[in-house]
């Protein structure tokens, strides 16, 4: 019998979930909480283990065209006065020629156009209620339909509805990495082009990202603190005004990247954050992705992260007639590599904002040198090596269309 699979989440790890059951036989639906796929966005980098995985589904010559090749990232002093500039593979520990980097929607819609004619996707709904049955899983959907299904997966994200649903709430699973940030976008009146500059104080950091010339310019303000801002995540205006005293510096441009910040329509505040679970499935209902391993945005491998679980997950209940086991074998193949990345990120440490004077000196004399590297980024970003689960023997592999 055919299985049947419903995917919370249409962003990276779902879509890429659901290719690979789909190739495997499945019957897969995908339900997503926005009207439509989001388009465009900033820059996310695909590199080692989760290049494979694009590879393998095809993907490469479409992602290689929308490659955003930044080439420099610049640094400046409070007064704007330069410190070095170095290509970004230095910071992330990439590989040049090899990592991609691509706007979040280009991945995304890569992803969907891989499946969309064969995998029943919805949109503008969302999982409202579910009920393991033990057989199968009966599920709510907010729009008020009733299905059931074999087997359900959060894809949803780092603040998932299904983990919700089923796991309890997020400050169980949640891991503040001690900063917030604000994004937004201005335009770019800076002449800069695929480049980063990052002007920084102890413990904050503000930064111009550009990709092509005469596009919007992505703007980002991050700083430390002790504990989350609770009482501005629903108070738009409490997130400006907590940003902008922050940043009261009058150097280089951060008066108008705090100006920018207080009139965007399209900021985003959040805080900088894992999610770290005992285990990530229960009966029926398992997680994939930030939903289940949040790696933060600091680590540069949330989405690499999400391919590589999602690929995994598939590979795994496809060469496995019990679920159970599938679950078992998808934690015990990809505990290592998600650890590995998240460990890249320390509470209140990080590379791009130096918490101390005494660490960003040190920092900045790396720079200089052109001395600084990410080892540890290179050795995790490749940390798996995929298995080829279509060459595996098992009933449960279903021949390919």
């Amino acid at each position: 019998m055919t299985r049947s699979v419903l995917i919370s989440g249409a962003s990276i790890a779902g879509p890429t979930l659901a290719y690979w059951l789909d190739r495997y036989g499945f019957d897969v639906t995908v339900v997503e909480r926005s009207d439509a796929l989001r388009g465009g966005g900033y820059g996310i980098d695909i590199r080692g283990t989760a290049r494979d995985v694009v590879d393998r589904m095809g993907l490469l010559p479409v992602l290689r065209k929308a490659h955003l090749d930044t080439q420099r990232l610049s640094f400046v002093e409070p007064d704007g006065a330069p410190i070095a500039s170095i290509r970004p593979e230095r910071m992330t520990g990439g590989e040049e020629g090899l990592d991609l980097e691509v706007r979040r929607g280009d991945l995304a819609d890569a992803l969907y156009g891989s499946i969309r004619d064969r995998v029943d996707f919805r949109f503008a709904d969302s999982i409202a209620r579910l009920d393991d049955r033990g057989d199968r899983v009966d599920v709510v959907f907010a729009s008020g339909v009733e299905r059931s299904f074999d087997l359900v997966i959060g894809a949803d994200g780092l603040h998932s509805n299904t983990r919700a649903l089923v796991f309890g709430p997020e400050e169980d699973y949640h891991r503040y990495i001690g900063y917030v940030f604000a994004g937004f976008t201005l335009p770019n009146d800076f002449g800069l082009s695929h480049e980063g500059v990052i002007w920084n104080a102890p413990d904050r950091c503000a930064v111009l990202y550009a990709h092509e010339p005469g596009e919007p310019t992505y703007g980002f303000l991050t700083f430390g603190l002790d504990e989350p801002p609770y009482d501005a995540f629903r108070q738009p205006e409490a997130q400006r005004e907590l940003v902008a005293s922050r940043f009261p510096d009058q150097g280089w441009e951060v008066p108008r990247l705090v100006e920018a910040m207080r009139t965007a329509d399209d900021l985003f505040f959040d805080v900088v954050s894992q999610i770290h679970m005992p285990g990530w499935s229960q009966g029926r209902v398992a997680l994939v992705g930030d939903a289940a391993f949040a790696t933060s945005f600091m680590s540069g491998q949330g989405s690499s992260v999400a391919l590589v679980g999602a690929y995994v997950l598939a590979g795994e209940l496809a060469t496995h007639e019990d679920h159970t086991e599938a679950f078992q074998a998808y934690e015990q193949r990809v505990r290592g590599f998600v650890e590995q990345n998240q460990a890249l990120v320390q509470f209140g440490r990080s590379s791009i904002a130096p918490a101390t004077q005494e660490l960003l000196d040190a920092r900045n004399e790396a720079l200089r040198g052109q001395t600084v590297s990410h080892e540890a980024g290179v050795a995790a970003h490749s940390a798996l090596v995929l298995p080829d689960y279509e060459a595996m023997k098992s009933p449960a592999v279903r021949p390919t269309a």
